[in-house]
């Protein structure tokens, strides 16, 4: 299943059925008056929030929500049905933003949150409503009020408690296969990685989402590279994990690049708490590590920890200190003791890449 995280939809709720113009027409009832019953109420858009999708994919196929209009009134006072509400089902984690990107119409941050976006249309007036003393045959009637319209983007933000930055190769999808059960795709070559990736991680009794995304260069925030479109799925996270390569030429110089992007793009990641981790130690001896984590350190990190994704040595003591930066329960927790499943256990996608030949979009 590709990912995909933006889609422009276009909704319209349905408009209210038309009130009916009728008269009593019986044996031995001479005059019967009006009778035309109302309208029913157009259908409204709701978009519910589930569990089990963490993609936009199946926006790109169904661009168009309507829902259906309320059924017209009848004689014998017989009021028109009104008609079912139209349900779109959209990932936790998922903006409604207004067509020029401005306004959050809605954020979904829980499964089962149900928010009514757009409401149907009333039903018109039937003739019988307009009888009065001195109007005995009325024929006048409503024809329901029209449904509302309007173009919305979709925005997913991945749910995840911790967030893994680094420039690129700097073994970030080597590091996520080792601590969780994501199956990410490892190559000796720049931006491995293409679409964010979740993987759940049991470290001590506690259970966490860990999330990937793909590498950032110098100059990202200008379209460098994979650009910085995905540092929107880190926004949620409470830490973040900087992997930086100790094979590269310069430690300091790749976390001071990295922070820079971040704290271009905003929104709040610049503050978010960050753990410097100096990865693939097993490609190099305890004193270099020694000197670069020094070096690190000056540079304005707090603490460093020496890790290697491929053997697992030092994730321990990495993942002993995100801990404390969760809280008491974490969403995934929270959803297990429920008995609901977090998208990132879920097999409908497991970050892969649209493979050779094959098409790939993008809304922007």
């Amino acid at each position: 299943m590709h990912f995909l995280d933006q889609a422009k939809v276009y909704l319209k709720s349905g408009a209210g059925g038309p009130g009916a113009v009728s008269f009593r027409r019986e044996k031995y009832i001479q005059y019967g008056g009006p009778d035309g019953g109302n309208g029913g109420k157009g259908g409204d858009v709701v978009f519910v929030a589930v569990a089990g999708l963490n993609t936009l994919i199946d926006f790109r196929y169904a661009q168009h929500f309507k829902a259906s209009r309320g059924g017209h009134g009848m004689g014998r006072d017989r009021t028109g049905a009104g008609a079912d509400d139209l349900i779109v089902e959209v990932p936790v984690g998922t903006q409604v933003l207004s067509e020029d990107k401005e306004e959050i119409l809605a954020d979904f941050t829980e499964v089962g949150q149900r928010i009514t976006l757009l409401h149907g249309g009333m039903g018109g007036r039937g003739n019988a409503s307009y009888k009065t003393s001195t109007n005995r045959a009325p024929r006048q009637h409503q024809p329901g009020e029209p449904g509302e319209e309007m173009w919305v983007w979709l925005r997913l933000k991945l749910l995840a408690d911790v967030g893994l930055v680094g420039l690129p190769n700097a073994g970030k999808s080597t590091f996520i296969n080792q601590v969780t059960n994501t199956r990410a795709k490892v190559g000796d070559y720049a931006f491995t990685t293409l679409v964010p990736k979740l993987g759940v991680v049991r470290h001590k009794g506690r259970d966490f989402v860990l999330a990937d995304i793909p590498g950032l260069i110098e100059g990202a925030a200008e379209g460098a590279g994979i650009g910085d479109r995905f540092l929107g799925h880190i926004e949620r996270c409470r830490v973040l994990i900087h992997l930086i390569d100790i094979a590269g030429d310069d430690p300091a110089e790749a976390m001071r690049t990295v922070e820079a992007e971040l704290e271009a793009y905003g929104a709040g990641l610049e503050d978010k708490p960050r753990i410097v981790a100096l990865n693939k130690l097993d490609l190099a001896d305890g004193e270099l590590a020694e000197a670069f984590g020094d070096e690190l350190k000056a540079a304005g990190a707090d603490a460093v920890y020496p890790v290697s994704g491929a053997t697992g040595a030092g994730v321990e003591a990495l993942l002993d200190a995100v801990l404390g930066y969760l809280p008491d329960r974490t969403a995934l927790e929270r959803e297990s003791e429920g008995g609901v499943s977090h998208p990132a256990e879920e097999s409908g996608f497991d970050g892969e890449e649209p493979g050779e030949g094959e098409e790939t979009w993008s809304p922007i």
